[in-house]
This record gives C-alpha cells, structure tokens and sequence, in this order.
C-alpha cells in the first residue's frame, strides 16, 4: 500500500513539472487556473519622441501574438519577452495619437497619450566652413551636409531666416548674405519649429596682398598693381606710412589709389626719378583690419 501510494505521488509531481515548463512567452496570457491575464502596459520609454525612434513598452500579459497602434497606424513591434515590447516610430506628422497594443485574443490594452515630436534636423558639417567677404555668386554658395532636412526646411543664419536651396534630405545650398567678418551661426528648421545644432560659418574680411607688379606707365606717372583679396572701396593703402584712399582722394596729392575690385587696387605713383626705390605698401580697411607689409622696389 505504500509503495502505491509513492507512485501516485509521483506521477502528481511529474504532472505538475510538465504543465509548468509548458508555460511559455506565446501562452503567457493565460494564467494556471485558466483564466487570461490581461493586457497591461506599466511604463513607456520614451514617453514622447520623434519619427524613427525606438519605443520600449513594459507590462504584462504580452505574447508574440501583440500588435500596437499609434492612433490608426499600426507598428510593427517586437515582443522581447512576457513583459517587454519595442516599436519605432514610422514617419508620423507631429501631434499627439492614441498607443495602445492588441492581443491575438481580442483583448486590448488601455489607452495612453503619445506625444510625436517634430522630426530634428542634424547639421554635420559647411561645405565650404569660410568664405570670402568680397566673394560673389557661386564663391558665396555653402552647402550644409547633413540629414533629416525636408521640402519644407529653411536655413536660419544668425536667426533670420536667409535664401536656400534644398538639394536632397542630406543637403541643402545657401546663399551667404553681405555681412561683417567674423564667425556667423547657421542652423536648420523644420516645420513645427524643429532646430539643428549650430554650425559656425567663418566669414574672412582681413585684407590681404598677394602681389605687387608695374602697369601701365604714363609720361609723369607709373600703375602700380597691388592684387589679394578684401579690399574695400573705403581701403587706404598706406606707402612708407603715407596714407592715400580711393575713396576720398586728396586733390592736392598728385598720387592717388584707384579701387578696381575686391582684389585689385592701381597706385598710380609719381616718381621723383627712375632710379629703383625700396618702400613699403600695406593695406587697411575700415574695420580696422590691415594687411602685412610688403616690401617693393621699384622708381
């Protein structure tokens, strides 16, 4: 009789050991006693984000039998256990939508708020990073590389939105406005108010001689050709420390300076003789910038 009484025992345990180990993650809903767990969502991370983030939902009761929904758009999830999903977000308008999941059972989980924020755009990086103050047309052109840019996008430079160009979601063409030298802030909006980073763009206005050579001469007087880049209509050349300015030449010096373009100057010079002479020519700007020194020999 006791040896009988072992085997019912037994087989009990065996019983009890095989519905256990039967329990796994696509009837988990369904509890021991046979009544269904139900669909429970604890805590969402994050609780808002932007088109193309991943979204982790915690709860209870889940299966590999589970669909979520963001309002009326299905996402495609991933059930990572009994009590773990993850979702991304597909390429939603922002605004607030219904999260809610469904089980293979019909039941459905409680409704919660889910915030889609406008999608950010990222700035890697100016393609040209300086420019030229004097630059024109295309010399003025930066192209900002990137990505999330759309149709709608606009370039804010120092804040105000400037004249751009979109080229592809990892591009767009801008236009750089006259504006003082220095360092300048550009920065990428999306509709719905959506900001980059900012990107530095380095404006160079410093003056700068690359070359001095003889023009063309005249009975009294020579050119001298002073070629480099920024020079202003406002530029005073400064030879042997005497300053002559193109933009209010003095009418009692013979010898003026004649403004051609950003990077040409003519120094129309009045030699006492034509014996070569070693003086010095620099460049100042308005704002203060100057030039190096250049060395010259010439009458």
């Amino acid at each position: 009789m006791l040896r009988a009484l072992t085997i019912v025992i037994l087989a009990a345990w065996l019983s009890l050991s095989l519905n256990t180990k039967g329990l796994t993650a696509e009837n988990s809903s369904k509890a021991q006693n046979g009544r269904t767990v139900p669909v429970t969502i604890l805590s969402i991370i994050p609780s808002q984000a932007e088109p193309g983030s991943s979204v982790t939902l915690y709860g209870s009761g889940f299966n590999d039998n589970l669909r979520a929904f963001l309002g009326n758009t299905e996402v495609t999830a991933r059930v990572m256990g009994p009590r773990q999903l993850v979702f991304q977000i597909p390429a939603l308008s922002p605004g607030l939508y219904a999260l809610y999941i469904r089980r293979g059972d019909g039941m459905t989980s409680k409704v919660y708020n889910f915030s889609v924020i406008p999608l950010k755009p990222v700035v890697d990086g100016l393609s040209p990073d300086r420019v030229l103050a004097c630059a024109e047309g295309q010399d003025r052109e930066v192209e900002i590389i990137g990505s999330n840019f759309q149709e709608r996008s606009r370039v804010l430079f120092d804040g105000a939105i400037v004249k751009s160009r979109n080229l592809s979601p990892e591009a767009i063409s801008v236009a750089v406005p006259k504006v003082a030298g220095g360092l300048h802030n550009i920065q990428v909006k999306n509709p719905g108010d959506a900001l980059s980073s900012v990107m530095a763009l380095f404006i160079d206005s410093m003056p700068e001689i690359t070359s001095v050579s003889r023009g063309e001469e005249s009975v009294n007087y020579y050119n001298l050709i002073i070629e480099g880049k920024n020079f202003q209509t406002t530029s005073v050349v400064l030879v042997d420390g005497k300053r002559l300015s193109a933009s209010s030449p003095n009418m009692y010096e013979r010898e003026r300076v004649v403004f051609k373009d950003c990077t040409t100057l003519v120094y129309e010079r009045h030699p006492y003789d034509t014996a070569p002479k070693s003086f010095t020519v620099q460049v100042l700007n308005a704002d203060g910038q100057e030039s190096s020194v250049v060395q010259v020999t010439a009458p």
